[in-house]
């Protein structure tokens, strides 16, 4: 695979990722997130299970390998999904944006840390303009944007008290997004996109279980529309199945802290499905962030920069 190639599953991947997050909205009024995150898992794992076969030319998972599949998951699907969610239950949609503008710095910082990766000036000059973009963009939402959201089961309160846990929780989860990120680059040295899309998959459904079937016991099933499910098909396919592949795929040759920065699409694609398909309106100031945030993307891929972003041997 060339790097234009790279680039663009890393791409897709994210914008995926603002699409669904975008188009299930309706999925957590209808359903408690405890379930949701559950149905998820198991429809992404019957749809990954002939991935989960070790290949025949695939070396055997050692120890280590295991813990960071596990850690993989724990991380970037069971922990993020607790603190985004009950984060921005706790404060304001403000706030959120901005904290999780910070993703591709420290993405970048993580994989400077623990992977040792060289980060070229291109790279940096990457993330400034994705957190300012993404900044920029939740600061110019208008003030009617900037209420808690509040998901079934999900506490209200928006005291000083939780506001300040709820920007806590948010941050954690940007913790687990960039770790998520950086493991991902280690698991690709050892195992297939397609493999480790299928085990941290099986490892969410395992730690979502108990609360799952705690919810779904007392939920009532018959009330959810079928319009709902075939919505929820397409989530869980989305989450579990195409943007981890894709990812996975991208990050076999592309440096974490370079790929970090595509995180821009998220919000990007968010935004532009929003005002597409839901009706919502854009500004110039959030036009002009977004056109800041997609240049720090252009500049990461510069080829100059190429040799500033390679391992050390």
């Amino acid at each position: 695979m060339n790097k234009s190639l790279a680039y663009f599953c890393l791409a897709l991947s994210m914008a995926l990722v603002g699409s669904y997050v975008a188009l299930s909205k309706p999925l957590t009024v209808v359903l408690p997130i405890f379930l949701l995150a559950w149905l998820r898992f198991g429809i992404g794992g019957l749809a990954m299970l002939h991935w989960l076969k070790k290949p025949s030319n695939e070396a055997p998972m050692s120890t280590q390998t295991k813990r960071l599949v596990f850690i993989e998951s724990f991380l970037g699907n069971f922990l993020f999904s607790i603190c985004m969610l009950y984060g921005v239950s706790m404060t304001s949609a403000l706030n959120a944006g901005i904290i999780m503008s910070t993703i591709p710095a420290v993405v970048a910082v993580l994989s400077w840390v623990f992977l040792r990766e060289r980060i070229g000036l291109n790279v940096w000059l990457a993330v400034a303009c994705g957190v300012l973009g993404i900044a920029l963009f939740a600061i110019s939402k208008s003030t009617t944007d900037l209420q808690p959201v509040t998901p079934i089961n999900a506490p209200t309160t928006t005291t000083l008290t939780s506001a300040w846990l709820g920007n806590v929780l948010l941050f954690c989860a940007v913790l687990c997004e960039a770790a998520y990120a950086v493991i991902g680059k280690k698991l690709t040295n050892t195992l297939s996109p397609k493999r480790i899309s299928a085990l941290i998959n099986l490892w969410g459904f395992v730690l979502m279980t108990p609360l799952g079937i705690y919810t779904a016991w007392q939920f009532n099933f018959a009330s959810v529309a079928n319009s709902m499910w075939w919505l929820l098909i397409f989530y869980a396919l989305a989450a579990s199945v195409w943007t981890v592949w894709l990812w996975m795929t991208g990050l076999k040759i592309i440096p974490s802290s370079q790929a970090g920065v595509f995180t821009v699409f998220l919000p990007v694609s968010a935004a532009v499905v929003g005002v597409l398909v839901l009706g919502e309106r854009m500004n110039t100031w959030q036009f002009i962030a977004l056109c800041i945030a997609l240049m720090g993307v252009l500049i990461a891929t510069l080829p100059q920069g190429e040799k500033h972003t390679k391992l050390k041997n």
